[in-house]
Order: structure tokens, then sequence, then C-alpha cells
């Protein structure tokens, strides 16, 4: 039987991402909004600094916060 990866899977995937790339993180999850349906976030310690990235379900959004971390450190590595 194949594992089936989670949304708290995904979330603790992309806090070690972001903590190791880019230092403290203050938050890494996602909600739903109304208007623009399912957000994910990724919120820094320092001041107001955040990603986020959208999607039509919470796998989606996560995956795809994930997907913009790592274009992110590749462009940081690629310098």
């Amino acid at each position: 039987m194949a594992y089936k990866k989670t949304n708290s899977d995904r979330i603790k995937r992309i806090y070690q991402l972001c903590e190791d790339h880019f230092g403290g993180v203050r938050f890494v999850g996602v909600k739903y909004h109304k208007k623009m349906g399912w957000i994910a976030k990724a919120q820094f310690d320092d001041g107001f600094e955040s990603l986020t990235a959208d999607g039509e379900s919470d796998t989606e959004a996560l995956r795809n916060l994930k997907n913009r971390v790592k274009k992110i450190i590749k462009r940081y590595n690629a310098v």
C-alpha cells in the first residue's frame, strides 16, 4: 500500500524548506477565502514578509506554494 501524503506532511515540508533557506518562519498553513478560493501562506519572522499561492483545492494551493519556494531557492542558488 502506497503512502498518501497529508496536508500536515506538505506543511511540514514547506516549513522545513523555508526555514533552511530564509531562516525564521512564523507560520505555514492553508485557509479558504470566500472570494479567492484556497490560499497557502508562509509567513516569516522578519516583519510582514510572506509568500502565498492559491489553488482550486487545499492540496493544490500547498503544492503551488512548495513549487514557488523551490523556484526561489533554485534562482538564489543559480546566482
